[in-house]
């Protein structure tokens, strides 16, 4: 009769293979836990007063990154606040993020932070981008945007918010 595996084997088994979070994913975490405590600590401000200090959060966070990131960080930032100024900055994990109503739309992704290749400009669930069956929620971003590249985000900022 063949050997099975008792539960309490396959469960040691599983948990051998699971690694856990990366050391970027529980940054991002502890980054997330350090935005939400802020937060917090601003409750009693006015919206104006929390909406500065947010902002102000995101040029910090965006003034951190490197070179490449940070340019580019830069543009997509004066890029979504002239095409949809009634977005919020805020940082979300750690990343710099847009919200309406509280509630992120869209988001910058460092390559740095993932150690990735590319940056991305990621949509929430919140974005209407919806576009049949399927439609991306992210774009891979190169070092040098092009004029034509920046309209297109503009664009696609634009639709997000409806």
């Amino acid at each position: 009769m063949p050997h099975t595996k008792s539960p309490a084997e396959n469960s040691a088994t599983t948990a051998e293979q699971y690694n856990g979070f990366t050391a970027e994913e529980r940054a991002a975490m502890k980054e997330h836990a350090r935005e939400q405590k802020q937060a917090a600590a601003r409750r009693g401000s006015s919206r104006a007063d929390k909406e500065a200090a947010a902002e102000q959060d995101v040029l910090a966070k965006i003034a951190e990154m490197p070179e490449e990131d940070r340019l580019l960080a830069e543009r997509i930032h004066a890029i979504v606040r002239t095409a949809a100024p009634d977005l919020a900055p805020k940082l979300w994990y750690g990343m710099p993020a847009y919200a309406r109503d509280g509630k992120v739309v869209c988001h910058f992704q460092s390559a740095h932070k993932f150690k990735s290749r590319y940056a991305t400009l990621g949509f929430s669930d919140q974005a209407a981008l919806d576009d049949g069956a399927m439609w991306p929620a992210a774009y891979a971003l190169t070092t040098r945007l092009t004029a034509a590249d920046e309209k297109h985000i503009g664009e696609l900022i634009k639709k997000a918010v409806g």
